[in-house]
């Protein structure tokens, strides 16, 4: 028996196989370690999305390289030659080939390098696994996705999508509520393609997942755009259940057709526009997170200023904003590069373009009172949401209890309340 040291960065979906690590190792045998100090070997379930967070990788990679250690995720995968050079004697695992987790950190304890970075047949639902939220229980509906993009490492990692049946879905749903989570989440590389593999779909998961009994919320998970056209009617019938969270992340990345379409993402522009208006009439106070990119290959002035009025359009509760970073093995990581002080200037522009309107969209909150299920322990205290998944903060909050919240102040990135039920 070894104590096993094990973080994760990244996604929802790396939190999730971070977990089921964990649980594979615990079932094997062996435990899980307090700090990287009390270990006999290591775990880094990584991120490869973009240069900042490969970089930070790396840094953590080299920082427990003292010890046996094992890298999973995304990047070996991604980037196998980088990994060699940085940590040549590190085991290596694939996103999809955590079910020889326990063989791949026995061989590292023994001073073996073992690499599985093949994908296998084993689906994520069902697995063992140790919660990092005890309230919150993420649940893997698919691995890989359908699009091109020509930015996306995690395409490289992932490979095509590869669908889970409803069936196995709904049983591990209903295994987390059963063991006590209040909230769940949904999460995939794409929700939005779910099923169109093995002849099913989006809103198909949704409607069985919602007649699991026991009260709990379902958050649903990145959906690209693209495919909103197919799914869009079935979603809005859909969230008329009060367990699922009122919420839709849905990437944009730019508001220009033509970077778009460099991007490899057709012209999405529209599609994201329409399904904000069309979530927004039906629900009122439903949130709309997107993300934009800034300083793409190619992107000019008149690129940039496209997506700008697209935000100010649509006016999006969350942007997650990305300045492009080229990362290896992807098409567009050979093209031109904008210049650096060009793609600066553009972002801080974004960034204080999207604080202003998330203020804005959060100050209509004040005065507001309802549910607040509390499902996050973070550094400002125990975080909740309501229905419409807007984060709320609030003295006195317990994890996993729903309270009733009046909203006494906004920020722009959370929601600040009193307690009063």
């Amino acid at each position: 028996m070894a104590r096993i040291w094990i973080e994760a960065y990244g996604c929802s979906a790396s939190q999730a196989d971070s977990e089921m690590i964990s649980g594979l190792l615990v079932n094997g045998g062996h435990t899980l370690a307090a700090s990287p100090e009390e270990s006999d070997a290591g775990v880094i379930v990584t991120c490869a999305v973009k240069d900042a967070t490969a970089n930070r990788m790396v840094h953590r990679i080299k920082m427990l390289g003292g010890r046996p250690l094992v890298v999973a995720g995304c990047l070996p995968k991604a980037e196998p030659g980088t990994m060699a050079r940085i940590s040549p004697g590190a085991a290596l695992m694939g996103p999809n080939s955590i079910g020889r987790t326990v063989p791949v950190v026995e061989a590292a304890l023994r001073g073996e390098r073992r690499i599985e970075l093949d994908d296998t047949d084993l689906t994520k639902t069902g697995l063992p696994k140790v919660r990092l939220n005890e309230a919150v229980g993420i649940v893997e509906i698919a691995s890989g996705c359908l699009s091109e993009c020509t930015f996306c490492q995690t395409k490289l990692a992932k490979g095509d999508l590869g669908s889970y049946r409803i069936g196995d879905i709904v049983r591990q749903v209903r295994a987390e509520v059963d063991d006590g989570c209040s909230e769940v989440w949904l999460t995939s590389t794409d929700n939005g393609c779910y099923g169109f593999d093995i002849s099913e779909d989006l809103p198909g998961l949704l409607d069985a997942v919602i007649t699991i009994p026991g009260r709990f919320r379902v958050r649903v998970g990145m959906m690209n755009p693209m495919y909103m056209p197919r799914i869009r009617e079935g979603l809005a019938k859909s969230f008329q259940s009060d367990k699922l969270y009122r919420f839709l992340h849905i990437p944009v990345q730019s508001g220009s057709g033509r970077i778009l379409g460099e991007m490899g993402r057709g012209r999405t522009a529209g599609i994201f526009a329409d399904a904000a208006r069309r979530f927004r009439s039906e629900f009122g106070g439903f949130t709309i997170s997107t993300d934009v990119i800034v300083g793409f290959p190619g992107e000019t002035d008149g690129d940039y200023e496209s997506t700008e009025a697209l935000i100010e359009e649509v006016r999006p509760d969350t942007v997650n904003l990305s300045r492009y970073s080229a990362r290896p093995g992807t098409e567009a990581a050979g093209r031109e590069q904008v210049d650096v002080q060009t793609v600066k200037r553009r972002s801080k522009r974004m960034y204080e373009l999207s604080c202003r309107i998330s203020l804005d969209r959060n100050k209509e909150w004040v005065g507001w009172k309802g549910d607040v299920l509390f499902s996050e322990a973070t550094e400002g205290g125990i975080r909740g949401r309501n229905r419409e998944y807007k984060p709320v903060y609030a003295e006195g909050a317990v994890l996993g209890e729903t309270r009733q919240v009046r909203i006494t102040k906004a920020t722009n990135h959370c929601l600040v309340g009193e307690i009063e039920s």
